[in-house]
């Protein structure tokens, strides 16, 4: 005789996802994570369903369900309670498996989920400590956002998955929450998205990208924690012995006017591009455009979605030793990962690598680690395996 769990991983299953925002809408790293996990899940044959916030109403063809629980713009309070309200209204069937992403909007519904479904929760990071380190949102203390919401939510989840040891860490160690209910996973990268198929002379030429330059790109918020200012110091290190280097930078965020003066203060206006949001169709024409790929974070970094995607691409990354991240290139390209995340440390690997006295991986070398490691079709699985457990 099969056992639940056993029956439900041999047939289609229904699986009811609470997250943030819709990914073409809002391009951030969890709200992508969330549009490839379900989508492979509903590849799969399983029956998902999508909650969330400024979800759009009905998607064409879409495989998924998605219920929209409140409107983004509205005040946190007014936000939290429709999430309520309409989460109630909406409910018909029981499923087999609850997948939640967000305390907040998770906090509202945790005495009204359904009953006697496991529930699990995907940590991309401490939501508390990271709103208190960019300061952006004062409404919710640091005190409420970390003992009330977030403990609380934790306390209801029977198991949890997070995408580097770095993070399963901070959860044992911050959230005490016990080492066997923590699940590591990493991300996964679309790699019929994100594959090698132009020249980097022909992505320079589509994206209107200077061919005669030594071209590195990064993708980030413009957030203090992703180090962007530190990269700009860095790159006014190296340039005078390497003044034709080009940093092409995507991304928007509340400090992208300080980071622009920065730059032109160290003269480095013909040495930087803020590209602000690049549209996704744009990103694997970037990576394949830039001869190397850099991430200089400086805390608070639970996978580093843009290195798998940028080696999807064929185009090797640089690093700081921040979170997750050592854990994608230890085992790959451990030369590639700087020794601290001072612009001095950036510096000195990226003049390095520059100047070639680094050897750095072959475009097929980058593109099978991807492959073999963070294909989603794998990734989405070994999820699946864990929310039906």
């Amino acid at each position: 005789m099969k056992n639940k769990a056993e029956s439900l991983a041999s047939s289609s299953a229904s699986i009811l996802t609470l997250g943030l925002g819709w990914f073409p809408k809002n391009p951030g790293g969890l709200e992508r994570y969330m549009y490839e996990l379900t989508h492979k899940l509903a590849a799969n044959k399983d029956q998902i369903e999508l909650c969330g916030v400024g979800l759009p109403e009905a998607e064409r063809n879409s495989p998924i369900k998605l219920t929209n629980l409140a409107s983004p713009d509205s005040a946190i309070w007014q936000r939290l309670w429709s999430i309520r309200t309409n989460f109630q209204k909406t409910r018909t069937n029981k499923p087999d498996a609850i997948n939640l992403h967000f305390a907040l909007y998770s906090f509202p519904l945790l005495d009204i989920l359904p009953k006697g479904v496991p529930v699990t929760f995907n940590f991309h990071g401490p939501w508390a400590s990271e709103s208190q380190q960019e300061v952006v949102n004062k409404n919710l203390s640091l005190l409420i956002k970390h003992h009330l919401i977030e403990k609380n939510t934790y306390n209801h989840c029977d198991r949890f998955i997070v995408l580097s040891k770095a993070f399963g860490k901070i959860l044992h160690d911050k959230y005490q929450v016990p080492w066997s209910k923590i699940n590591i996973i990493p991300g996964g990268v679309d790699i019929n998205w994100f594959q090698p198929n132009l020249s980097r002379q022909d992505a320079c030429k589509q994206l209107g990208w200077p061919n005669n330059r030594r071209i590195i790109f990064t993708s980030r918020r413009l957030v203090h924690r992703t180090g962007v200012d530190k990269l700009l110091k860095a790159l006014a290190i190296i340039k005078p012995r390497i003044p034709d280097v080009w940093l092409a930078i995507a991304g928007r965020g509340h400090i992208q006017a300080a980071l622009q003066q920065q730059a032109t203060e160290l003269g480095l206006d013909d040495n930087v591009k803020f590209l602000g949001f690049l549209p996704d169709e744009q990103l694997p024409i970037a990576y394949q455009a830039a001869e190397l790929t850099i991430m200089p974070s400086q805390s608070f970094e639970g996978f580093g979605l843009v290195i798998v995607e940028s080696l999807a691409c064929g185009t090797p990354v640089l690093c700081t030793p921040v979170g997750g991240m050592p854990e994608i290139l230890s085992e790959f390209s451990p030369d590639l990962i700087t020794t601290s995340t001072e612009a001095s440390a950036i510096a000195e690997k990226l003049e390095q690598v520059l100047l070639g006295n680094i050897p750095i991986p072959s475009r097929e070398a980058c593109r099978h680690y991807a492959v073999t490691h963070y294909d989603w079709n794998q990734i989405a699985q070994q999820v699946r395996n864990v929310l039906l457990n």
